[in-house]
This record gives structure tokens, C-alpha cells and sequence, in this order.
């Protein structure tokens, strides 16, 4: 059975296909990050060398292999963390696309496709799109390339022009709650808060319902956000440089980090015009209606927009210190209660000589 949810056309589309023997070569999954792009890729691979007579079943040896990343037949890469040496990868090299290109010219080993999914194919150097162009131009019977991007105006036009196009959007909250609630045993008001809160992202959701950590990590951030607001020009420059290390790190995590901030602010955007009810952080809202009475709409805006700007430097490898030094000068002063803390105390600003983590 198909895992994504939220998708009921795109499942319909590639069930016509797989019955029809039509799936193009090459497949552009475009889509915000944990929205199911990794799920649906894996599922079509498992699909295509199911042995199951409903594919893809999930439970012959082959949909097992493959969920279980065993498949000699289907290949996946992504950046590297830098997990082990510390030293994270910022492209997909050329080597990394020289070894599946090389997969590539092989006939399927124990099924019958070979898949290669490559996880932020916008990340390829210049050297590997060219590399892979190449391949897409002289496609083989038997492989099916599944590029998962989140933003696809980073790719060559020549990659894009050579695969079918196909855009997963976030999950209908119900949806993702519903999910929640029968499928890992969520308690409905969690699952309604974690709906919210992946907005529609269903990959997100079902992290943070079993792993406390993605929360605690959100709250941290947004009471690090609060703190910042308080904070002298010091303090936000020495935020600035600790969070620029961690893009060096992990631009993801990084990146992640601002995206919170977006959507808190965009929170406070929502509060300021009278539509409290479809804000996201709804365990803030303290917070928030405090910081949309005392933030103008200029302010506001110019925060959402500075964030905007910040992401898309970042992505396309723009200093990072340097952009998030300018994103932090910028932010309007207010000082506010911690989200986590109760309505009447203060929020604490974080020391100059504190790390990163203590003020966490």
C-alpha cells in the first residue's frame, strides 16, 4: 500500500501508469521538505518490482527489501551531514553520480527496475547535473531516476526539460492528524497540535510524534527567537555567528531553524489582522498576541521578508554569517515573555558569553 497521504491524485496517476506500463524514464518529485518526497519515492520504487499482485503491497520480499534499503536494485543519495568527520557536504559531487551512473548501465539485479532517488537534486555541483544530464538524454528501458527537489529553479533547465514533472503539496491538516491518531496512537489534541505545526508536512509530523526531541528543539528555537528580540546588537551578532557555524555544519539544520522563525512571525501576522484561528504556533499564542500589539506591520512584514531573503542566500551558498549578521541587526526590538514560560515572567536575554546550547 501507498505510506504518503494527502496525494490521492499523483497515487492515481502513477496506479495508471504501473497498469499501463507508461512511467516515464525520469521523474521531478518538487515539494517544501518532509512533505513525502522520500516516502512516495520509495513506495514507486517498490511498486515498480513488487511481485505482489496490488503494488505496491508492502509485504512480499522485494517492497521488504527496499523499505529496508537493502534492494540491490534501488540506489539512494543525499548530502552528507558530516555526521563522522564534522565536515558537512554541500554538494552531490561528481563521484557520488559516477557511481549510479555507472549502476545505471547494468540490467537489474534481482528485480525488474532500477531506481536511483536523488534526495535535493538541486544540491548537484555543476559537474554532476552535467553528468546526469547526459544520462537522462540516453535513458535505458529498465531505470527510472527520481530527482526529490525543494527548489527546482536551482537545477539546470536542460535537467528539468529531460523529466516529468510532478508536485507533492502539504497534507490537508485533518488529514495529518487523522494520521496521527489511527496510524501511531497519537492523543487527538497533540495530533492537532503537530498537524498544525508541519503544516501539511507529514514527514515532519510523524517525526516529532515519536521523537521528543524535533519539539524540544522547536521550542528552543523560539525561545531563542523571544530572547533575540530582547537582546543587544552583541548578543544578536554572537547568535549570529554560533547559528552561521551550524548552516556550515548542517545547512538543513540551519536552515530549519529560520524557517520556525518564519513561521512564528507569520504567526504574528496572522494574530495582527484578527485571524488568530489559523495560526500554527497555537501553544504561543500569549506570546504571540503580545509581540503583534507591540510590533507595527512594517516591522512585521520586513521580518517575514529579511527571513525570505535569508533562506534563499543560504541555499545559494551566500555567506552565511554575513547574511544572518544583517538578518539579526534588522530584527525590531521588543521585549517579551518566553513561550515556554508563564504569561507574567520575563523573557530571559541570553548572556554575551553564553554558548549557543546554555541559552537554549
Amino acid at each position: 500500500m501507498w505510506q504518503v497521504i494527502g496525494q490521492p491524485k499523483i497515487i492515481r496517476l502513477f496506479e495508471r501508469g504501473l497498469r499501463a506500463g507508461t512511467l516515464a524514464h525520469a521523474y521531478l518529485l518538487v515539494g517544501p521538505p518532509h512533505v513525502g518526497k522520500g516516502t512516495f519515492a520509495i513506495n514507486l520504487a517498490q511498486a515498480l518490482n513488487c511481485t505482489g499482485s496490488d503494488p505496491p503491497c508492502g509485504q512480499c520480499p522485494s517492497c521488504r527489501r527496499i523499505a529496508e534499503g537493502k534492494h540491490a536494485d534501488v540506489r539512494s543519495i543525499r548530502l552528507s551531514a558530516g555526521e563522522g568527520n564534522g565536515r558537512a557536504q554541500h554538494e552531490i559531487s561528481t563521484e557520488d553520480i559516477k557511481e549510479i551512473q555507472y549502476s545505471a548501465s547494468l540490467p537489474p539485479y534481482e528485480g525488474r527496475f532500477r531506481v536511483f532517488i536523488i534526495d535535493g537534486a538541486e544540491n548537484m555541483s555543476a559537474e554532476a547535473s552535467n553528468r546526469i544530464l547526459k544520462v537522462l538524454e540516453e535513458p535505458s528501458p529498465s531505470v527510472v531516476w527520481l530527482l526529490l527537489v525543494v527548489e527546482e529553479t536551482r537545477l539546470l533547465p536542460t535537467v528539468v526539460s529531460r523529466c516529468q514533472r510532478v508536485e507533492l503539496r502539504p497534507a490537508p491538516v485533518p488529514e495529518v492528524a487523522g494520521l496521527l491518531q489511527e496510524r501511531y496512537g497519537v492523543e487527538a489534541a497533540k495530533a492537532g497540535l503537530l498537524a498544525r505545526l508541519s503544516g501539511g508536512r507529514t514527514g515532519w509530523a510523524v517525526s516529532a510524534a515519536s521523537d521528543s526531541r524535533l519539539m524540544e528543539d522547536r521550542a528552543r528555537t523560539l525561545e531563542t527567537l523571544v530572547s533575540l528580540l530582547g537582546a543587544d546588537l552583541n548578543d544578536r551578532l554572537q547568535y549570529a555567528a554560533e547559528l552561521a557555524r551550524t548552516v556550515e555544519k548542517d545547512r538543513r539544520a540551519g536552515a530549519e531553524v529560520l524557517r520556525t522563525w518564519l513561521g512564528f512571525w507569520r504567526d504574528v501576522l496572522l494574530v495582527k489582522n484578527g485571524c488568530a484561528g489559523d495560526a500554527v504556533n497555537i501553544d504561543c499564542m500569549d506570546t504571540l498576541n503580545k509581540l503583534a500589539s507591540s510590533a507595527t506591520l512594517t516591522e512585521i512584514k520586513a521580518a517575514l521578508d529579511r527571513l525570505n531573503d535569508t533562506l534563499s542566500q543560504i541555499a545559494r551558498n551566500v555567506s552565511a554569517q554575513l547574511a544572518l549578521e544583517v538578518l539579526l541587526l534588522n530584527m525590531p526590538t521588543h521585549r517579551l515573555p518566553s513561550p515556554s514560560t508563564t504569561e507574567g515572567e520575563a523573557a530571559k536575554v541570553p548572556d554575551r558569553g553564553s554558548s549557543l546550547s546554555e541559552r537554549k
